[in-house]
């Protein structure tokens, strides 16, 4: 069971990024990778090198793999990211996305990227003095451990050791994750809201866009031209079509007047199109039809095929429930954009105040 639980991703589930570097391959210089060779350290602004010492000492021959893995590869204000975090971080992002692909530079680059947001973010929310309780953090792992459907605890607990985790490491995840939660709900999604003039604008904007989908129903008569010349022919239609128009509105019905002089394949169906979706005819011939009010009847249309007359029977609206959950729509989109917008800002706001120094 404990086998089964690491093979198939507890590591993934749990952690979201705390494998075990030493139970997965490393980001080296071999064919599944590029090294990844920290540049030396350039001294802190606090602590100046001394003469005739280089800021960081050179790795000999003889380094072992944890001096490799403690070495210091950023520096966020005084929390450093040695090559080891960052190499647990990648092998279990790996992991998790099943990828087998060799990791480029440029992909390492990114990743300590946002592995130094991440830091900004939990140093963010201990200057807040943000805490989350230990019981909030059993709560989270029993649901974790709930969802990875292990037996018991003590059976995920020996899972995570056989890959060299504590459930220290775990809980400590756990916490910031839900301590970098809370700041950015303070800093961020309290600040924003959407209003309900913002709304009706955007709903005024991109009310076409927003009725795509609804439904409507309609019939059609189509008359085709005949004969030769073909001007002559056009002529016959249109006026043939303005008689079966005066027909119509005098109370002929639609449907044996389709029947007996439609030219289109509905005219067996009375020239009923039954219920479309917004968008599923030409745009001309549906722009045609929804200009009507239901129950009412089109002037003749003419297209390549010939002259059309519409009857708009019924069709959907943005009222009523409609409109509700347009505007729900509408809202969330708005929350979005205004929720990134800020985020972003936020995030430059703590970098821009932040002193990082990247050796990687």
């Amino acid at each position: 069971m404990i086998r089964g639980l690491a093979a198939t991703g507890l590591l993934a589930l749990a952690l979201g990024g705390c494998a075990a570097a030493a139970s997965m391959p490393s980001v080296g210089g071999t064919k599944d990778g590029p090294t990844l060779t920290p540049a030396p350290a350039t001294p802190g602004r606090g602590e100046p090198p001394k003469e005739g010492r280089s800021p960081e000492p050179r790795a000999t021959a003889k380094a072992t793999d944890e001096d490799v893995a403690d070495r210091v590869v950023a520096v966020v204000n005084n929390d450093a990211i040695t090559l080891g975090e960052l190499q647990e971080a990648i092998n279990d992002y790996r992991s998790q996305t099943r990828q087998e692909t060799p990791v480029s530079n440029e992909f390492v680059q990114q990743f300590l990227t946002k592995m130094i947001e991440k830091r900004l973010q939990v140093q963010e929310a201990e200057r807040e003095k943000i805490t989350v309780d230990e019981a909030e953090v059993e709560e989270e792992l029993a649901e974790r451990i709930k969802k990875l459907g292990a037996p018991t605890r003590e059976e995920f607990e020996r899972a995570l050791k056989a890959q060299g985790v504590t459930i220290d490491t775990i809980k400590k995840r756990f916490r910031d994750e839900m301590r970098v939660a809370r700041v950015i709900n303070r800093k961020v999604r309290l600040r924003i809201s959407v209003t309900e003039a913002e709304i009706n604008k955007y709903l005024d904007a991109n009310r076409q866009k927003l009725e795509t989908g609804l439904a409507y129903h309609a019939r059609h008569v189509l008359i085709v031209p005949e004969g030769e010349p073909a001007d002559a022919a056009w002529e016959a239609a249109r006026i043939k079509a303005e008689m079966l128009r005066a027909q119509l509105l005098q109370g002929t019905g639609f449907a044996e007047l389709a029947h007996r002089h439609s030219r289109d394949a509905s005219a067996k169906d009375g020239g009923d199109l039954g219920t479309l979706k917004r968008g599923e005819l030409a745009q001309d011939i549906e722009a045609q039809i929804l200009s009507l009010e239901p129950g009412t009847v089109s002037k003749p249309y003419r297209s390549s095929l010939g002259y059309h007359i519409f009857r708009l029977e019924s069709k959907e609206t943005l009222e009523g429930e409609a409109l509700t959950r347009a505007k729900a729509q509408i809202r969330e989109i708005l929350f979005r954009e205004k929720y990134d917008a800020r985020l972003e800002a936020w995030l430059k706001e703590i970098r821009q105040r932040a002193v990082i120094e990247v050796r990687l």
